[in-house]
This record gives C-alpha cells, structure tokens and sequence, in this order.
C-alpha cells in the first residue's frame, strides 16, 4: 500500500514539475479561452423596452417610460440559473433601440429618464451584485447599433459609445464576456454607422484584459451561425478571423463548422431562446420550447463542441416567467440524470500506438475524471486505438470524448465499435471533437467498447472518454393540421395516450383522447397536446400549436404560388428574380373578417423584409395598407412571424407585398406560409 501511494505521489511530482512532452499544435486558446469552454451552459437575458412593446427590434423611439417592472427582481433571475446548473448569466444592457439597463451619462434614452424606481434604478448594478451572491459570472451585451442617439451615424458617435462600454466596464465588477452582435442599420438621423471596432476592443480590454469578446468574428468565441442554437456535426475551434467582421452576409457555414487549419482560436458559442422570440411577449408563455426540444439543443452545441448561451427573457414583472423556469429545471433534472453514472470507470482501458517513454500519455488517464491528464500517440502518429473492456457486459446510450485543447485541436475523424460476439460492430463515425463531443446512442449492451482515431493534424491527444445510460424520454407529441383543418396527433413513444383542448386550456386525462381518426379544427386558435402513460401517472410536456384559419377554400391569384397557401409549411413558393417591391395576392373565396396576418419564411432564399400588407374585397381597390413594418431579426432567426391590424379589416382577398429582402443580394420573394386569423 505505501509502495502504492509513494509511486502516485512520484507519478504526480513528475507530472507537476515535468516539462511539456508534446508539442503544441496550431492555433491555441488563451487560458481565458479555456476556462470559458469549461463554461459550457449559461443564461442570455433579454429585457427592456421591448419587453413592454411585444417588439424584437425596438425603433428607439419608444417613450422611455414604458420601462416599469412593477417587481424586478435579479436575484430571481440568478438563483434560477444556478439551480439550473448555469455558470453565467449575460444582459442586453443596451439593445439597438438605444436604451440603457443603466443610467448612463452618454444617452437620455435610459433607466433614469424611466417610470421604473421613478428613474433611480440601475439594471446592471442589481444583476451583477446577484451574480456575485450566487456564484455566477456576469457578461454584457451592449449593440453598436443605437436607433435613438442622435450622433450616431457621425464620427463622434464611436466615442460615446466607447465612453458607454468604460462605464459598464468600470462600474459593476467583473466581465467575464463582451456580446457585440453585427446589426449596423440606420439611426435617427436616416445615417449608418462605421463602427470603430479596435477602439472598442481596446476601451474594453483596458478594464477587463482577458474578457471574452462575441461577435461574427471573435475574436474571444465567435457566432454559430444561426440561433437555432446548433453547431455543426463537424466544428473546429479555428477559423482566419482577418476573413471575418461583425455583420457580414453569407459567412454562415463557416461559423457553423469553423475552419480547419484557421489561424486563430475563435470557438462557437451556440446562442438560441427558450421561447420563439428573444424578448418577452404574454403570447409565448405556452410557447416555451419543450424538454426532448432544449435536449437537441444542449447535445447540438454542448455535445458539438460550442457553448450553450440559453435566453430566458424577463417578463413585464421583471421576474423570470414560471414556465420558463419550470422547463429549465425539468432540463436540469434531465441532464443530472443523463450523466448521473460514468459507467467508463468499471473498465481497463488500453490502447495502441500510445506515446512511449512517457509516464504522462497513459491510457489509465482517460477515464480518471481530470481533464488536465489525457493519453497520446506518439510524435507523428495520426491514428490511435482506444479500448474500453469490462468484466461484465454494460449498457450505455451516451459517448462522451474530450481533447485537451490547451495543446490545439487535432482530431479529424473518429469511430466508435463495440464486440458483439467475437467481432465489432461499428455504432457511430464522426469527424472533429474538440472539447467536448457527446453521442447519443441507441441502447447497446457490450464487454468492449473501441474507439479509432482515423485521421489528425498531428498526434491525437485524448483527456477522457465517457459512457452513460440516459433514461429514455416520454416524446412530444406531433400536431399537423392539413388544408382543410383536419387535425392528426403523433407521437414517437411507444403506446403513450395523448389528450388534448382546443380551448388553450392545459390537457389532463380528463380531456378528450385522440385515438388515431383526424378531427376538424378550421378556425384560427391553438390546439394543446400532451402524452401520459403508466394510466396517465406520467405525462410529457404540453405542445401548443397556434393555427391559423384553415385555408381551404383559397386560391392564390399570384402565379404558381400556392403552395404558400396549403396548409402545410415544408412546402414553399418563390417568386421569379426580379426588383423589388414584389407582391402575393390571395383569395380566400368570401369574405370574412381579418385581425392580423402571419407570414412563415422559407429556410433558406427569399425571407421578406420589410412589407406592406393589405385586404380588399374585390382584389382590384386595395387603399392604404392596413399593416406596414420589418420582420426583425428574420434573417437570423427565421420563423412564423405574427402581426395584429391595429383594427379588423372586412374582404375577401389579401396581398402581401415585399417591400425588401432579408438578404442583401436577394431578388425574389418567397413564402413557406401565409395565414390570417
């Protein structure tokens, strides 16, 4: 026993003091950079006067004063991220409205000129004291873009907002990250601003030297590429940041998927909402995004190597909402019981090609829990194999496997196999790993678990590897609805009983069960479903779906364009190239009342702008629009955008006009659905 623990105490002296035996590869992170990715889940918080307008991009000219939480409280929003197993919680301290969570000297368009504390509020000052109180980190968001100064758009407009990042730099404490985002539109004067990005950098780092910067470029993490919060299948922590600035168009797939060999660390952060939009608004709070939903997310950017940033919008209380926080601790609970058992530590691990003369690449390392310990081929070596073997046969559905990153990252490709008799079958091929990379597997029950290294940029350096059994999951049900209204109801679990209202009221085992035949739901409102099994002792979450009217007597009098009237949304119309303004005319065969309009985009090509929309009774005298504006934020989170008429419009027909296009080189218009209500 002595001999034992004096060899782990030389092991360890050796370790500690030894000088580094691999040679870095490629670009590296910065220590900063490290224990930012050990992060890995944090808090996004989007609140404002937004919160107040049921608007996404505020146009700054909003009365300051519609800003009044009646019962703000930012402790709330804290101890709801720690008990969600969040590390950091970061703020829209200034959205592209203009307006400060802070009462700024560099703007009147503040928390001090709000009705909220009779304007001696600070937003910034209470969340940074509650991050503190509750051991979390505090970030800053603050948008260049400013709808309200009256200097933006001229030279000295960079400064005062230079002068707006030292206040919030110098004032609350600690900055672990600084969110810039790329949207540079026009300010009050009609004017655009070219930003002044170094001075920005540089009045940040002169407080906080090693804080995180976020932008489309980095150059601390970059922007995944979407805000559906996934990262690519394949994602590398590199990418040529000089390639790259804050807003520009069609860089998606690289920020998706970084870039092999860039020549800078610039890792993806993965920023998504828990609700369809980003502020929030009364009509989403049974919108929230269900558990098997937030669980595709975490493993599609936690589990992808990026970082989660998961927005939970503040409601008009300044509380965060009860069923927000209900889902969140659901995905706690969730993810505690996903990776409660490390199944990994029962096995002797070996491997080949493993570094030799070194007491400090052992294979024993790659289950000992310490990321700062790993295993490595030798100098030159690109592949290696990894077997985990057990006494007795094991099942597992998850496969967890880290590079240690401070020496760069290597893998390109790997295999995972397991033995089923006296052969292995292969379960999972993949590409990069990086930090983290987490497969979710089908159940598989096996004494030996192998993992190949197919290819590297240089020799493979392995920190762990990981197995688990996740509980299975109760799964969502499914709603369609067809053109004619006719309502099915699905679900991937096996035999579950699904119960459902159309009155917006929350589904038990005593409300109607759906048992397979369709039923008829042509009118506009929302259908709730939810799945129970054991004689309904468990339930799954309650999926809502808002419907339109059905439209099944329409007719799109636009050519070749009714497939953005059919009910179904996969389906989409696009317009022929040409300029703008570009128009889709419907009739929807009698007239009937119209108090708001919805407009569905493509994924991809022809997302509409800014429009016009306007109802008529015979489709030849249509007047003034009775809806004007931008779908903001579309391009970026493109999903069913939703418009109130200031009042009911009576006709028969209704035209969409796309006034501009989401994308800059756009030339058509295009729709995956439009609907009424």
């Amino acid at each position: 026993m002595k001999k034992t623990l004096l060899f782990f105490f030389l092991l360890c002296s050796a370790r500690a003091w030894a000088q580094p035996e691999i040679k870095p590869y490629g670009a590296l992170p910065s220590p900063a950079q490290v224990k930012w990715q050990q992060l890995e889940y944090y808090m996004f918080i989007h609140f404002g006067p937004n919160t107040f307008t049921d608007k996404e991009w505020g146009h700054g000219d909003e009365d300051p004063k519609v800003f009044n939480p009646t019962e703000l409280d930012a402790r709330q929003w804290a101890r709801t991220a720690k008990l969600a197993g969040m590390k950091a919680i970061i703020i829209t301290a200034k959205h592209h409205d203009g307006f400060c969570l802070w009462p700024s000297e560099y703007s009147k368009h503040t928390v001090r000129e709000s009705a909220w504390k009779n304007g001696k509020g600070d937003v910034l000052a209470e969340l940074s004291a509650a991050c503190k109180e509750y051991g979390l980190l505090f970030g800053v968001y603050l948008s260049p873009w400013d709808r309200n100064h009256p200097d933006y758009g001229t030279p000295a407009y960079n400064q005062v907002f230079a002068n707006q990042l030292r206040e919030v730099h110098t004032k609350y404490g600690h900055v672990f990250e600084q969110w810039f985002d790329g949207a540079n539109g026009e300010g009050p004067n009609g004017k655009k601003q070219v930003y002044d990005w170094d001075l920005f950098h540089n009045t940040v780092r002169k407080y906080h030297p090693e804080v995180i910067f976020f932008s489309d470029a980095g150059p601390g993490c970059r922007w995944i590429g979407n805000e559906n919060g996934f990262a690519g299948t394949t994602n590398w922590s590199t990418l040529n940041g000089k390639q790259f600035a804050p807003g520009m168009p069609g860089i998606n797939k690289p920020l998706n998927e970084g870039q092999e060999d860039g020549t800078d660390w610039i890792p993806g952060e993965a920023d998504v909402s828990i609700r369809p939009g980003w502020f929030y608004s009364p009509g989403t709070d049974d919108k929230v995004k269900t558990l098997p939903w937030l669980l595709d997310i975490y493993y599609g950017s936690v589990g992808r190597n990026a970082n989660l940033l998961l927005n939970v919008p503040v409601d008009r209380r300044g509380r965060i909402h009860k069923n927000d926080s209900l889902r969140l601790m659901e995905l706690r609970k969730t993810l505690d019981a996903d990776f409660k058992t490390n199944l990994a530590v029962r096995a002797r691990t070996s491997a080949v090609n493993t570094r030799k003369n070194s007491m400090l690449t052992s294979a024993v390392y790659l289950t000992d829990g310490n990321y700062n310990t790993y295993w490595a081929t030798g100098e030159g070596q690109l592949t290696g194999t990894i077997n985990l073997s057990f006494e007795k046969p094991v099942t597992f559905n998850r496969f967890q496997i880290q590079e240690f990153i401070p020496l760069g990252q290597r893998v390109k490709g790997f295999t995972v196999s397991v033995l089923e008799g006296k052969k292995y079958r292969e379960i999972a091929r993949e590409t990069t790993i990086g930090y983290k990379r987490i497969l979710r597997l089908p159940n598989t029950t096996t004494r030996s678990v192998r993992i190949e290294i197919l290819d590297a940029k240089a020799s493979p350096v392995i920190s762990e590897v990981k197995l688990f059994r996740a509980p299975e999951l109760l799964a969502d049900p499914v709603i369609k609805r067809d053109k004619q209204g006719m309502v099915t109801i699905t679900a991937a679990s096996q035999d579950p009983a699904i119960h459902y209202t159309t009155d917006g009221s929350e589904p038990t085992t005593a409300s109607p069960q759906y048992k397979g035949a369709p039923f008829a739901f042509a009118q506009s409102g929302t259908l709730k479903a939810r799945s129970f099994i054991d004689g309904g002792k468990k339930a799954g979450a309650t999926v809502a779906v808002t419907f339109d009217r059905a439209p099944a007597t329409w007719k799109a009098v636009t050519p070749d364009a009714d497939k953005a009237v059919d009910g179904d949304p996969s389906t989409s119309w696009i317009g022929k190239a040409g300029s703008f303004p570009q128009e889709l005319v419907v009739d929807m065969g009698a007239s009937q009342a119209v108090n708001g309009f919805t407009y569905t985009p493509r994924t991809k090509g022809g997302i509409i702008y800014n429009y016009a929309f306007y109802v008529s009774a015979d489709g030849q005298q249509w007047g003034e629009p009775v809806a004007k504006g931008s779908f903001a934020n579309i391009l970026n989170n493109p999903v069913k955008q939703t418009i109130k008429l200031s009042k009911s419009t009576q006709g028969r027909y209704f035209k969409l006009v796309a006034i501009s296009a989401a994308e800059e080189k756009e030339t058509r218009a295009g729709a995956a659905e439009i609907g009424v209500f």
